[in-house]
């Protein structure tokens, strides 16, 4: 049982990379979205989507009110 760990362990070992990381080369870009007829700039891509930040027009609070005093709300002895 230990053996089958080992070699496990060694196997898993085995499998990493070797080398340092490199960077993507420039001339990598990301696909092109399937509706667009050119491809978006990096800035056209990092900006948000109106679905990923929506503006909040559904708030039921209209305005604050005072909250009634809470006879439980106590500071902490000492």
């Amino acid at each position: 049982m230990k053996r089958v760990v080992v070699l496990a362990l060694l196997l898993l070992g085995a499998c990493g990379k070797l080398g340092p990381l490199e960077p993507a080369s420039p001339d990598r870009v990301p696909p092109r979205p399937a509706d667009a007829l050119v491809p978006p700039t990096p800035e056209q891509q990092l900006k948000l989507a109106p679905q990923a930040a929506p503006d909040r027009i559904d708030d039921p609070l209209r305005r604050s009110l005072e909250r009634k005093g809470d006879r439980f709300d106590l500071p902490p002895p000492g």
